[in-house]
């Protein structure tokens, strides 16, 4: 390919990608534009972003990519000067989970055109740093009530990747995007893929809901055993279930459009459930193995030997998310109200039970 033609520009000197991964890394891929309803997939890699370490590993090129006219960067004029053009960042990274474990992350703007090309290069720097396994992330609306667990469904070539999670019967379809046609390429090639996607209420769709942030990225944890720094939404779905919550107990008529939307929730999760009694239902906790409790053990036992060794206090365990989940049909989440909003998405440690008892007020 020549250079004015060239889709992404590797980075010099290359960051380590592969290091302490054995098996090879996995990409997480959570592009911007498509299936975003409660801005799910652009919140989960911005909160990533944002909360661990990363270095850029590639870069694509957005004069081949990115069509300007339908996706214009935001401009700035200070003192009649133009001051700054926002740049369209459609890179891939190499973060490094809480416990130091690599894996890859592309983000950004999902392209307007040349999409097979770009699934290409995809899948060559798939093989080029022996990913593991890619999972695509999405969010559609759905008619789910916010009382419910949010349903988070898997698609995918990899049994490891879909396992016992939430999986659609039969035959389904849905508008292409760039995303699925890596999925495409990824299959081709024989590598291992699969896609989330979060069934966010079709009322909150338009705001964005950390709900289904928290539970794709805590579906990415399972299946990829990787280990990320949630607390901070499990704060903010604290705060919009009582924004949630207060504007339902404003209308009955607004409760009862939620009371409908439960009622056929149940009934849905119910016919699941008896159809695939195997199955890991929303809300329900996945069963740890004997390895990950003997793991667990000795970190807890290692955990009290530092603490009589040292002398430093006892060890506070962190705490659950508040699952006070009630909401409305119109009802309208304000991510400002009663909030500190931390840009860095890293939890603020001085106050353990802050997320609880934050006053909105």
């Amino acid at each position: 390919m020549s250079d004015e033609h060239r889709m992404y520009e590797l980075e010099y000197p290359s960051p380590a990608v592969g290091e302490g991964a054995p098996a090879g890394p996995t990409l997480i891929i959570a592009m911007q534009g498509y299936a975003d309803a409660g801005h799910a997939v652009e919140g989960s890699a911005q909160h990533l972003k944002a909360a661990l370490e990363s270095r850029t590993v590639a870069t694509f090129n957005n004069d081949e990519l990115i069509d300007y006219r339908s996706r214009r960067p935001v401009v700035t004029l200070h003192q009649h000067e133009i001051s700054n053009i926002d740049d369209l960042e459609l890179d891939m990274r190499v973060l490094r989970d809480t416990e130091g474990k690599p894996f890859l992350l592309l983000s950004g703007p999902e392209p307007d055109l040349r999409w097979e090309a770009f699934s290409e290069a995809v899948a060559d720097l798939v093989e080029r740093f022996d990913v593991a396994e890619t999972i695509c992330l999405y969010a559609a609306p759905m008619g789910a009530p916010h009382t419910r667990p949010l349903v988070v469904s898997a698609h995918g070539n990899a049994r490891n990747l879909v396992g016992s999670m939430f999986t659609f019967d039969g035959m389904v379809s849905i508008p292409g995007s760039a995303a699925i046609l890596i999925e495409r390429e990824l299959h081709k090639r024989g590598r291992s893929v699969a896609g989330y996607t979060a069934h966010v209420p079709h009322y909150v769709a338009a705001s964005p809901y950390p709900h289904a942030m928290f539970q794709l990225l805590q579906s990415v944890e399972d299946s990829a055993k990787l280990k990320f720094p949630l607390r901070s939404l499990e704060q903010d779905m604290a705060k919009v279930s009582r924004q949630l919550a207060e504007q339902t107990a404003e209308s009955e008529e607004i409760a009862q459009v939620v009371q409908a939307l439960e009622e056929h929730y149940d009934s849905e999760m119910e016919e699941y459930r008896q159809r695939n009694p195997e199955a890991m239902m929303p809300g329900e906790a996945q069963v740890p193995t004997g390895d990950e409790i003997s793991e667990a053990f000795e970190n807890f036992l290692a955990a009290i030997e530092d603490r009589d060794r040292d002398r430093v206090g006892t060890q506070e365990l962190p705490l659950a998310s508040d699952e006070r989940q009630r909401l409305s049909d119109h009802y309208f989440i304000d991510p400002l109200k009663g909030t500190d909003i931390d840009e860095t998405g890293v939890e603020d440690t001085d106050d353990p039970d802050n997320s609880l008892d934050d006053d909105d007020e």
